[in-house]
């Protein structure tokens, strides 16, 4: 396998899967904080490039599958708003991928994750909540754009911007799908720009896009199960561990 793959040695796969499964339940709806794991966790036995590059074309079947599993729930008002923000987003990283510190970015979005997050539960103590502002869309999105580009981190941006919305949480769960399979499939041209899906990368991939699949599956039917007094408690707790993990990410690589 060490010939066509970029799996050398037991150890390398058998942590590929495990980050391949964590971020098919995040696809699936099953909480943003597994997604940011998938690059770190393979970054503990292959450089964080390859990680990422091995990731992207697995993220696209799942991206996929989440498209026809959630299909008919989406929230448009978003879409229309965050999408042509992102792509702003996307370009911005793109252009400055020379020069952006994929450290300070982590820290970052890691602090807006954790000031979010703690805004939120000190609301529900005072019986404020934080408050949806479509306006604001167009920053978040873009943000949220720029952020997975360079850092693979765009979760905790666009959940910032759409969980003060209080979804039905099958529509905030498709409605995100829908905005992260566009990012996902816009972000493959650059990243083909720069030469990073080689043969073993991609033979990589394919080998684990069955594990894929059914991480997402296993996901989207724990969501459709979860009424929303338990999805959105859930959701902001993941929010502030992605947090958490993001700015020790940061720090440690400044």
């Amino acid at each position: 396998m060490a010939e066509w793959t970029v799996f050398a040695t037991p150890a390398m796969l058998w942590v590929t899967v495990l980050a391949v499964a964590l971020v098919g339940l995040s696809k699936g709806g099953l909480g943003g904080a597994f997604a940011l794991m998938g690059v770190p966790v393979m970054s503990l036995v292959m450089p964080p490039g390859l990680a990422a590059a091995v990731l992207l074309p697995i993220l696209l079947m799942m991206d996929a599958v989440s498209l026809w599993t959630w299909r008919g729930w989406r929230d448009g008002s978003v879409l229309r708003v965050m999408l042509p923000a992102a792509v702003i987003g996307i370009a911005l990283g793109w252009a400055t991928a020379a020069v952006t510190s994929d450290a300070a970015v982590r820290l970052m979005v890691g602090a807006v994750a954790l000031a979010f997050a703690a805004r939120a539960m000190l609301g529900r103590w005072l019986g404020r909540a934080p408050r949806h502002r479509p306006a604001m869309g167009w920053l978040w999105g873009a943000v949220a754009g720029f952020t997975s580009f360079v850092a693979h981190a765009g979760g905790p941006p666009f959940q910032v911007q759409v969980l003060p919305k209080r979804l039905d949480p099958r529509t905030y769960t498709g409605t995100s799908v829908i905005f992260f399979a566009v990012v996902n499939a816009i972000k493959v041209v650059p990243y083909a720009a720069l030469g990073l899906f080689q043969r073993d990368v991609l033979m990589s991939a394919v080998i684990l896009l069955p594990l894929a699949v059914i991480a997402v599956r296993i996901g989207a039917a724990i969501i459709r199960r979860m009424r929303p007094e338990i999805f959105y408690p859930f959701s902001y707790t993941m929010v502030a561990l992605v947090g958490v993990k993001l700015v020790w990410d940061g720090l440690a690589g400044l």
